[in-house]
């Protein structure tokens, strides 16, 4: 069983590795690029404030009365919303591998593909917004789409999040705990930062401690894992925090009653096919691949949400 002890000296070890070069749990396919056609400014802020009203906060998962809450089969067979999942967004580096570049998007095409979504009428949706739908059928706005970010590197904040509000569209950011405020080759947000974000209008979600893969998940692990981060994030932000990522993507059966009953009201996978009986605890995203062109990035977007 880890206790903190263990924890803290398998951090010494490893999460100078982790967070100097920036976590790389997370892997895509795809490449190639195309343009998209320009609209006057008028009609491009009028788009952009509307786009920015329709990402609200929702209501509060804890206000869905249970009798209200759809099952398992109901939830599993409304369309999928799709959700993208990004890590760094900065420009590659000469010794960034070509691994590394799968889920690192270089700031022009992080642009490209912000640009794609928002001229073909998509809508940013924050994850209030789509617990409502997923448990009780609640309406969204026309083309939704949810943008989520992982682990909490400066880069979200300092380079994306700009980008995100140029076009009216909210993130959500999943955050490690460990790293807040961490500087270095790869720096990560700090609290102030964090906050900002919340009272911007962004969600601010957990993403665990230290990225300890769930599956592996005994003893201490949960409270250090699951319940520490959300009361530190809860602190910072001054909100509850209601929603949890898998490091890696990685979940098993055993850890999403435990998840549950930490007080989290969803959480969020990668590509894996959802739980039969707890879908949503295991809602799909997939990888915005860093080597992806424009035109691959719609396209694995529309297609790996197409009845899966």
């Amino acid at each position: 069983m880890f206790t903190r002890q263990i924890l803290s000296i398998a951090t010494a070890i490893g999460l100078s590795v982790l967070l100097t070069n920036g976590l790389t749990g997370c892997q895509s396919n795809g490449s190639a690029s195309e343009n998209s056609a320009t609209t006057d400014s008028t009609t491009t802020d009028k788009s952009n404030k509307e786009r920015a009203e329709t990402a609200t906060s929702g209501p509060d998962p804890s206000s869905i009365p249970a009798s209200k809450i759809a099952d398992a089969a109901t939830i599993l067979a409304r369309p999928q919303v799709p959700i993208l999942c990004y890590h760094q967004i900065r420009d590659w580096r000469p010794k960034d591998s070509k691994s590394a570049k799968d889920y690192i998007i270089p700031t022009a095409a992080f642009q490209e593909q912000m640009q794609i979504l928002a001229d073909s009428g998509y809508h940013t949706i924050l994850p209030d917004q789509l617990y409502a739908y997923m448990t009780t059928g609640a309406p969204l706005p026309k083309k939704p789409v949810m943008l989520t970010f992982d682990d909490g590197d400066l880069d979200q904040y300092e380079t994306a999040t700009p980008i995100l509000e140029k076009h009216g569209f909210k993130g959500t950011f999943f955050i490690m705990t460990v790293a807040i405020g961490r500087r270095g080759k790869q720096p990560y947000m700090d609290k102030t930062q964090i906050k900002d974000l919340s009272d911007r209008g962004h969600t601010i979600g957990a993403h665990t401690w230290d990225h300890h893969n769930v599956k592996k998940y005994q003893g201490e692990d949960w409270k250090i894992q699951l319940e520490e981060p959300k009361t530190k994030l809860e602190g910072i932000i001054g909100k509850p925090v209601k929603y949890f990522a898998y490091p890696f993507g990685l979940w098993n059966k055993e850890a999403l009653p435990e998840i549950q009953k930490r007080g989290y009201a969803a959480a969020f996978t990668l590509a894996d096919k959802r739980d039969d009986q707890m879908p949503l605890y295991t809602v799909r995203r997939i990888i915005a691949g860093g080597q992806w062109s424009a035109k691959t990035f719609y396209r694995n977007m529309i297609e790996s949400f197409d009845d899966k």
